[in-house]
């Protein structure tokens, strides 16, 4: 006699009987689950390197990447790129928006602090080498977009940015079956994001001049009262170096100062225009044609940073 032909106790009845009942409440749970899931809409997020912006949107709209030029209305354009992806996920729910910049120190600046006020940003800073450049953003962008994804946090991204070392990051992302769009900025000229990068992504969008011209304002240029007094010396323009030399090396401490001992006696772009606009406002009149000051307040630039070393 094998077991179907095995008559079943009224207690192996029940127990079958209990095991059947079982099985339809675990279905009824799993198909409320399954439901509810797709009752659940999906989930996107704005990664925004503002470093991009700053330059690509002030080029644009007032022909200059330099930030000390002209303001930038962050609040405004996080909510017209908020607003886009509102249009474009039209089933989907915003988890916030990510903005990247650099810090001296990853310290906060003023700006930075209200916009990491906003409701739904989150600010997250890299550092700011001796020339003003942004280090571990890229590395910050990746960690998040692909954190997000792994985690099915997401299922789009819009990336706002250019640059060539964010392919790493795309493809993080994708390969956790996260959708990644990206955002660009028209270019004044040629091309302001990495083909690599526009190739790897799963669509590509741009915004023009008529988008970002309401959020770029161009800074007035400084006017000096006096223009018409003689010219101030040599070395009192030398001394001005070597006091913004001062302050410039208290800020940023000796291992800024390491990087630009080798260049002597060439500053980096940024360093130079950023001496020459604090001389300026110390002296209140300009220094622009006057090169052999100018050579001076280098002399005294370099005069001080050396005696540190």
């Amino acid at each position: 006699m094998n077991d179907a032909e095995i008559p079943q106790t009224p207690s192996g009845r029940d127990q079958v009987h209990e095991l059947g009942s079982r099985l339809e409440r675990t279905n009824e749970l799993l198909q409320r689950m399954l439901a509810e899931v797709a009752k659940t809409p999906s989930t996107h997020a704005i990664f925004v390197d503002a470093g991009y912006v700053y330059a690509a949107a002030g080029l644009l709209v007032a022909g200059t990447e330099d930030r000390r030029s002209f303001d930038l209305d962050a609040e405004g354009i996080i909510e017209a790129f908020i607003d886009m992806a509102r249009t474009i996920f039209a089933d989907s729910r915003l988890l916030r928006v990510y903005w990247y910049d650099g810090a001296r120190r990853r310290i906060h600046t003023p700006e930075q602090q209200s916009i990491a006020e906003l409701p739904d940003v989150k600010v997250r800073l890299g550092n700011l080498n001796s020339n003003n450049q942004q280090k571990g953003v890229d590395s910050l962008i990746r960690t998040d977009l692909e954190s997000l994804a792994r985690h099915r946090a997401i299922s789009d991204a819009a990336l706002v940015g250019g640059d060539e070392d964010l392919v790493s990051a795309v493809e993080a992302a994708q390969g956790y079956g996260a959708r990644v769009h990206l955002w660009g900025i028209e270019a004044a000229e040629g091309r302001n994001q990495a083909e690599p990068l526009l190739w790897e992504v799963d669509s590509s969008r741009t915004f023009d001049l008529d988008f970002c011209r309401p959020y770029v304002t161009r800074r007035p240029v400084t006017t000096y009262e006096n223009e018409g007094e003689p010219p101030p010396s040599r070395e009192e323009v030398r001394f001005i170096g070597a006091q913004i030399a001062a302050t410039w090396l208290a800020e940023r401490g000796r291992d800024a100062m390491a990087e630009l001992l080798p260049g002597h006696p060439y500053l980096p772009g940024p360093v130079d225009q950023d001496l020459l606009i604090e001389a300026e406002k110390l002296l209140s009149r300009s220094l622009r044609g006057h090169a052999t000051l100018r050579r001076s307040l280098r002399d005294g630039f370099w005069q001080h940073l050396q005696a540190q070393y």
